[in-house]
This record gives C-alpha cells, structure tokens and sequence, in this order.
C-alpha cells in the first residue's frame, strides 16, 4: 500500500512511518519543521522529505491511507487536497487501532506515568520472549523503535494520550483504541486549551472505560478518588481490578521493590515508580506473566528517555531529565529525587512549554510543587508564547503561583544556565524537566559540565 504521512515529523508519527516503511509499504510524508531525533531517522530509511512544507499537487489518488498528524492544521493545504479527492484519511490511534483490532488491546491511560507503565509492560514481555504489538510516547531502552506492528502477535500494548487524535477528528487518542484492558493511574487536570474546565477533562476517562470493550477490564489506581469514582461508574460487565502502591524501601545499596516474600533492587525509584510498577505487575498478570518472571524482569528496567533519565554523574554529584511538565508530575518528580538523595542539595529547573503551563489561568495548579528542592528556577521561552498566542507571562505572577520565595523565574535559557552552574557545587542533585528542549540548549554536554563543579 501506499501511505502518506501529513505531518511526519512527531515522535509516534515518524516512528509509525518507519514501522510501516519496515513492513514494505510505500511511504512519503510532510511537515513544516522537523526536529531531531525525528530528523536523522527518517533521513536514515529515506524517508525525510526532500524540503520542508506543504506541497498539494503531491496528493494522488494512487495514495491508499493518509495518516494525519496533530500538528497540522484543519486548513493545511494536502488535508484540503485528500479530502477534496475523497481519500480514505485516518489519524494514527485510528490506524493502529484498525491494525491491531483482532488482537488483545492494553490501553494505559492517566494524567501521569502511562508512558512508563507501558514502558515497563513492554520490557517485561519481552524479556519473558512473548511478542506483542506496542506504541509508546518515549524511547524505551532496548526497543528500536516505539511503534511496532506484527502479523503474528497476539497482543497490542498501547500508551493512551487523552489529547486529541487530530484536528478533523476531536476524540482523545484513547478513546480509538477499544481497550480489552485498560489502566487508569492517576487523574490530574491538563490540557487547558483542548479541556478548558475540569469536568471536561475528567469526562474523557469516564468515556475511556466505556470504549472497554465487552467484558473487558479496568485496572485502576485505587488511592485516587476521583480515579475510584470513575472506575465505580463503569458498566457492570467491566471487570474492576484496583491495585496500589507496591511496597519499597531504600538504603545506601539502592532502592527496592518489597513484598512480605520478596525484595528486588530496582534501576528505577521514587514512590510514583512504585505506583507505576504496581500497574504494571497488574497487566503482566493479567496476560499469564507469572510473579517470578516479572520481578525477575522488572529489576533490569532502566526506565525510557526523559522519564528520570539520568545525564550525568560524579561520586557525589547526579544530573537528571525527565519530561515531567504537569503540576502532578512536576510535584513526584521532585520528590523522588529528594527522598533518594537525602543529605544532597536539590537544585532543579522547570521548563514551562506547554499551553496549560504558558496559561495564567493554570499556573495556580503548580502551588507547592517545586517545594521539596533547595533551589528552584523556572524558565519560559517568549518564543513558545508567540507560537502559542499567549500573552507574555508576568514573573512576579509566576513565583506567586508557585507559592515558594526560593524560585527564581527567568525567560533567558543563556541566564538560566549561568545562574545554575553557579550553584555547583558537591553533593548536589541536578533535575531539569520540560517536555521542550530549553530553547536547544545542549543539556548532555552541560551535565558534564555540572558535575566537575
């Protein structure tokens, strides 16, 4: 088949693009900018346009499928052109879900930690030899790519975004995907500009649970209300299946996953990786892994990139990233780290890219969360808010909303990494978290920089 990509560059659309391109399609895509490590990949398989932008008069009726990305827009000349010709168009949860519907279906959706819980999922299966079809919004280690499809597993695992699948087709990603089981671990508000009120947002997981198909299951976070009152409000032939913190420890020899019975030192930490961990143990029981085999499995997972990635390191000194950007997840993030390195100075540093965190009507949500570290700064790009048609943030406003005297708010990435190499210093934990890039700062080579104080 021939398959064109509106808008390739995304990090699952390029990676659905080689996927596809890897099982002998004709594939060709577009996009108006494409950034790396989206860039050098499909450049690898061939597949990176030859110019940037939207080129109509390559739109034929010898196209099969077009696969349409979030990033275009509804007025984008190629989308006008396919459906003027009548082409049969699909957004990529509404492809993967045409791809996979024979299969069992793993949806794990939440606020927060679904990217590592199907991360975990994933390692775990494959580690027990099982195949399984998969999409996941990170690179996970030891997995190529985060997209495959096969024609002879028996089980897809999907990460459930709850943003929309595309700008003709307004339902949230997970709901196109008809979970035979689906995960809901955590409930926390996002996406403002999509979910302007709460209940809004909070309303798409309740659709969520009942796009479970017939007899399916719900695996739910227990210990969140608003989670709980969502899975009580399922249909009577959904199984309800809670789970809970697993049980951990930690000392100068690492951190550790504990039951009465058993205790497994962990590459990963925190008490939401425990939370996460317990999701997935759930899932990988309910697709016959035995307890043996996933704890045995879980010890060796090294987590996926920006999700705790740890950049550099020096006896007493530690740098990581994580994509961390919602107040949930900036708030766990943050005491991870401060309760695996206690003695340590926590300096960190939040990149607010997104358009809930660039919003002055959201920005109250963040109060506390920065709390535990020693020495906070946020930083915003100016640029992020003209793309986004935001005004321009107040600073005095920001470090208000936050609730905390020790932050400092910057909107210059050249000041903001000044400032921060001169806290360095010994035992000291560095933590940057955004889902951009801090306006291409080279964040790898810094992080060495940091740790030679």
């Amino acid at each position: 088949m021939r398959i064109h990509f509106i808008s390739i560059g995304g990090a699952v659309m390029h990676n659905l693009a080689l996927e596809l391109n890897r099982k002998g399609h004709i594939v060709s895509g577009s996009d108006d900018e494409i950034f790396e490590p989206s860039a050098g990949n499909l450049k690898a398989h061939g597949l990176l346009p030859p110019e940037k932008g939207w080129h109509p008069e390559k739109i034929g009726t010898d196209i099969d499928t077009i696969i349409l990305g979030m990033h275009a827009r509804k007025d984008n000349p190629e989308l006008l052109k396919a459906q003027e010709l009548g082409l049969d168009i699909r957004s990529f949860p509404e492809y993967l879900y045409e791809q996979t519907r024979n299969k069992k279906r793993v949806v794990i959706g939440g606020s927060h930690g679904k990217t590592t819980i199907t991360a975990m999922i994933m390692h775990v299966l494959k580690s027990c030899g099982m195949q399984f079809d998969y999409m996941v919004g990170a690179q996970v280690n030891g997995f190529n790519t985060m997209v495959n499809l096969s024609d002879n597993s028996e089980i897809a695992v999907f990460e459930g975004d709850e943003y929309l699948s595309s700008a003709i087709d307004p339902r949230p990603k997970f709901h196109l995907y008809n979970a035979d089981i689906g995960v809901i671990n955590g409930i926390s508000w996002d996406h403002i500009n999509v979910f302007p009120a709460f209940d809004t947002y909070l309303e798409q997981f309740r659709i969520f649970a009942d796009t479970i198909s017939n007899n399916g299951k719900l695996i739910y976070y227990q210990n969140d209300a608003l989670v709980e009152n969502v899975a009580k409000g399922a249909r009577k032939d959904i199984t309800l299946i809670p789970y809970d913190i697993h049980g951990y420890f930690q000392n100068r020899k690492g951190f550790f996953a504990a039951t009465h019975n058993r205790v497994q030192k962990m590459e990963v930490f925190g008490e939401h990786n425990m939370q996460n961990l317990s999701a997935a143990k759930t899932v990988c029981g309910e697709l016959g892994i035995s307890d043996d085999d996933f704890y045995q499995a879980i010890g060796r997972f090294k987590g996926s990139v920006k999700r705790m990635q740890l950049l550099s390191k020096s006896e007493d000194c530690s740098v990581y990233l994580d994509f961390a950007h919602a107040p949930s997840k900036v708030k766990a993030t943050v005491n991870a780290l401060s309760e695996r390195y206690p003695g340590h100075r926590l300096v960190t540093c939040l990149e607010l890219h997104t358009y809930s965190s660039l919003n002055t009507d959201f920005l109250d949500n963040y109060k506390g969360s920065l709390a535990e570290a020693d020495k906070a700064y946020v930083y915003y790009n100016p640029h992020a808010l003209n793309l986004k048609r935001l005004k321009i943030l107040d600073k005095q406003q920001v470090k208000q909303s936050f609730g905390d005297d020790n932050i400092m708010v910057l909107d210059d990435s050249d000041e903001l990494f000044y400032k921060i190499k001169e806290e360095a210093g010994p035992y000291t934990v560095y933590l940057f978290m955004s889902s951009g890039n801090f306006n291409g700062f080279d964040l790898a080579r810094y992080a060495e920089e940091l740790i030679k104080y």
